[in-house]
């Protein structure tokens, strides 16, 4: 029997006063007025202590939500590409104006049944990555092999990937990839989006002639061309993909969409479904490393590296911006202001700095805040916004 069914079988079986039986259980005498009044209302419900689900759920997703967000799930998922909560919250704020938090979101997906959880599985936090400091600082690639709908022959995928911003540069289908192909992609890639200052592959016998016959006839054409060009080239140590894991993750998302897709018969073909995937890829799809911008907006914020250029003349700062819109800076001993707008109070920005050369970017969102050079005789450097607006002018009636 329940401490709450001894008080009331105490009072109203028994006759005692609340008061007695308040001080002899060692509870308020309100306590049980309340238990003993909800018994002669509710019978021996009054046993139990009522739920506390609360009666009305304000923040409560609607149904229509809750069903766009599985409509989602499962659209994205037909069409081959990534669907988890995360990207769907980014679809919701992008294409519905609607926020949702991810946690949320994986809850109602969990109790669809479109996601299954794997607490065995290893987070994504305990793995050591590398990212290069600027867009163009180093691009990966590689190739991958890919059927076609007639059975008898294959494709080669040449992909070239930036290693900062996840940006496809190029991803072009071959029949078989020799140095000559790979040399003029590469250079394709360079005329839209400049020299980049190191290279990044594995040891296939198209980007080094290292392993072919000892390595004693000297570098193949890939090579000799980035040695031309004064770009280094890296490579990955054999048996460690890992290495180029970047340029291999984007190819198992290619792989995945293009599964979706209706077989290619020809190379034109292949090549069409590419350059829709690079197009959806680079300009419509979140990415989770990059805090779910899109690789175009985080190749197109920072500035280039180029061949030679040693990315420490770039020196980075992190900050906050103040409340009254500024952020600081010294430079030579001397500091200075750097207004940005009482509108990013409280924004956290990185600074990336080049002698005079000022950029201030939204830390989370990769968004170029200010751009700047700086005036070092100043100790304010204004936003060359107008500090007031115009006032207008009362006229006085006829």
């Amino acid at each position: 029997m329940s401490k709450r069914q001894q008080v009331i079988l105490s009072v109203v079986l028994e006759g005692r006063s609340q008061a007695e039986v308040a001080r002899s259980y060692q509870v308020s005498t309100a306590t049980v007025s309340r238990w003993v009044a909800r018994y002669r209302t509710d019978g021996d419900t009054a046993f139990q202590p009522r739920s506390r689900r609360p009666h009305t759920s304000p923040n409560r997703l609607t149904d229509e939500l809750i069903e766009l967000i599985v409509n989602l799930r499962d659209q994205l998922d037909s069409n081959g590409l990534d669907a988890g909560p995360a990207t769907i919250s980014w679809h919701l704020e992008q294409h519905h104006d609607t926020h949702v938090s991810i946690s949320t979101i994986r809850r109602h997906l969990i109790a669809a049944r479109r996601i299954t959880t794997n607490p065995r599985k290893r987070p994504r936090s305990s793995y050591t990555r590398f990212q290069a400091e600027l867009p163009n600082q180093m691009w990966q690639t590689d190739m991958t092999h890919w059927p076609l709908a007639n059975g008898t022959t294959g494709a080669e995928i040449l992909t070239w990937l930036d290693d900062h911003s996840r940006y496809a540069l190029s991803v072009t289908a071959h029949r078989t990839v020799t140095a000559p192909i790979v040399v003029t992609t590469f250079d394709h890639a360079c005329d839209q989006h400049q020299h980049p200052a190191s290279v990044l592959s594995d040891n296939g016998l198209y980007y080094t002639a290292r392993f072919s016959r000892g390595g004693t006839n000297g570098p193949n054409r890939f090579e000799q061309h980035l040695i031309d060009l004064g770009i280094e080239q890296k490579h990955s140590r054999p048996n460690h993909p890992t290495t180029c894991g970047k340029v291999e993750r984007f190819q198992q998302t290619l792989k995945k969409w293009l599964t979706q897709q209706p077989a290619a018969t020809t190379l034109d073909e292949l090549q069409h479904q590419l350059d829709t995937f690079t197009n959806i890829y680079n300009h419509h799809r979140p990415h989770r490393s990059l805090n779910r911008r899109t690789p175009t907006q985080a190749y197109t914020t920072l500035p280039k590296a180029s061949p030679g250029q040693p990315t420490h003349t770039w020196r980075t700062r992190t900050d906050r911006v103040d409340t009254t819109g500024r952020v600081t800076l010294r430079h030579n001993g001397r500091l200075h202001h750097i207004g940005i707008g009482r509108t990013h109070t409280g924004t956290p920005i990185t600074m990336l700095i080049h002698n005079l050369d000022i950029r201030i970017i939204h830390a989370t969102t990769g968004e170029l805040l200010r751009h700047l050079t700086l005036d070092p005789t100043r100790d304010y450097q204004p936003t060359g916004k107008p500090k007031n607006p115009p006032r207008k002018h009362k006229h006085p009636n006829p």
